[in-house]
């Protein structure tokens, strides 16, 4: 079932690039400033996506870091910088925690040391801290009335596009939240919302996935390399050939496995390789 949902997910949203590559889909530009509390890969694999969608601007974005010297890369794309976390919160309408878990309780400390409360009043809070559930992100939340919390589970490929994403609400989030956070989500790759209870299942599959494929590609292109080739041709056979595997099975209406016995014949190379997979226990 969650199959067929993002194959829906990436035929829609191949309709909706084809239209906008040929200009016959528009982009509404968001009027909201984004803050984001930590300068990471996520965050900026997040940012860089919305801009990319023309959905804002980078002068419409506050970054925070403890280190100035980390800012200097979003300085030069024009967003606004600061050390000072109060400060992004003041100018942001959208918050997005990006900070490692174990530091977070403090963030909300400097933030409620440094601002001024009725400034941090009613804004959207989005959590990309794993493991961390939006009960306990509205608890370290609780000064700052009105606020509203969104929890997501990114991953890497985010960084090219090419991301895989869940969301859930938290107890106040309203339909427009979710809306808005799935139109950010989208410009970075596919994304579904779930209940939260499931979050922790797509963390093991999309989150932590990407690290096995690479173990996955890594051994093939030592196959290869094994067998002759270069290195860096067995690299670009074995990434392609992962890559046109996974559209092979979001695009066609079929099961791995009858996918993988159609590259099987009797008595093959191929069947000889996968029988010395399961004897390995790769599975």
């Amino acid at each position: 079932m969650v199959l067929i949902l993002f194959r829906s997910l990436i035929f829609r949203n191949r309709c909706l690039n084809l239209l906008q590559q040929n200009g016959l889909a528009t982009t509404t530009k968001l009027t909201q400033k984004i803050g984001f509390i930590g300068d990471g890969s996520m965050a900026k694999a997040i940012c860089r996506g919305i801009n990319r969608k023309g959905l804002i601007d980078y002068s419409q974005v506050y970054v925070s870091s403890p280190y100035i010297k980390n800012l200097d890369s979003w300085k030069d794309l024009g967003a606004n910088v600061s050390t000072d976390n109060s400060l992004v919160v003041k100018e942001s309408d959208v918050v997005f925690l990006a900070v490692k878990p174990h530091v977070f309780c403090d963030a909300v400390k400097q933030i409620e040391k440094g601002a001024n409360m009725k400034y941090t009043k009613n804004k959207l809070f989005i959590s990309i801290l794993a493991g961390v559930t939006t009960t306990n992100v509205e608890k370290a939340l609780q000064n700052f009335e009105g606020a509203r919390v969104i929890r997501v589970m990114p991953n890497t490929p985010m960084l090219i596009g090419q991301g895989c994403s869940v969301f859930c609400p938290g107890s106040k989030a309203t339909e427009a939240d979710l809306k808005l956070v799935n139109t950010f989500l989208e410009a970075t790759g596919m994304c579904q919302q779930l209940p939260e209870h499931m979050i922790d299942a797509v963390m093991a599959v999309s989150a932590s996935g990407p690290a096995f494929v690479y173990i996955f590609i890594e051994a093939l292109s030592d196959g290869g390399v094994r067998m002759g080739l270069h290195r860096e041709m067995a690299t670009r056979f074995a990434a392609q050939t992962v890559m046109g595997a996974a559209k092979m099975v979001l695009e066609n209406n079929k099961h791995m496995g009858t996918l993988k016995d159609e590259v099987c014949s009797a008595g093959g190379t191929t069947i000889a390789g996968v029988h010395a997979m399961e004897k390995g226990r790769v599975r």
